[in-house]
C-alpha cells in the first residue's frame, strides 16, 4: 500500500511495526532515503534501511503518530510525536521528517532523523 499524503506514511509505518512487516516499512521509504541512525550513522539505500528497520520489525513495536506536516507540492518536512505502547515499557519520541511526493503521486520519506530532537523518555 502506498500513502496518499504524508500523514499517511506515519499510519502506514504504525501499522507495519506492529505488524513487523519490514518490507512493508522498506517500502515507504523513497529509494533515496537516507536516515540517521540513534549513533549519529548516516544510512543510506535499501540495505542502510533494513538495519535501522529490521529490529523495529522484529520487535513488533506499536507506536502510535501524531505528526505536524508543513507540506508544500513536492516535499513535506514532518515533525512527529511518536508514542511507543508496547513493552518493554511505555516511551516517546520526536521525530524529523522529509517527505517526497512520487511521480505516481504518492509520498515516501526522504530523510528519517528520529534521534536529534529528543531521546527516548
Amino acid at each position: 500500500m502506498a500513502a496518499k499524503s504524508p500523514e499517511e506514511i506515519c499510519r502506514l509505518f504504525q501499522r507495519y511495526a506492529a505488524e513487523g512487516n519490514l518490507e512493508g516499512l522498506l517500502n515507504i521509504y523513497d529509494a533515496e532515503a537516507v536516515f540517521l541512525d540513534q549513533s549519529g550513522e548516516l544510512k543510506q539505500g535499501r540495505q542502510g534501511l533494513r538495519e535501522v528497520l529490521a529490529p523495529l520489525a522484529a520487535e513488533k513495536t506499536n507506536r502510535v503518530p501524531h505528526p505536524t506536516d508543513h507540506s508544500g507540492w513536492y516535499i513535506a518536512l514532518m515533525h512527529t510525536h511518536w508514542r511507543q505502547m508496547s513493552s518493554p515499557q511505555p516511551a516517546s519520541m520526536y521525530a524529523i521528517e522529509v517527505a517526497r511526493r512520487q511521480p505516481d503521486g504518492t509520498w515516501c520519506w526522504l530523510i528519517g532523523d528520529p534521534f536529534t530532537v529528543g531521546k527516548y523518555k
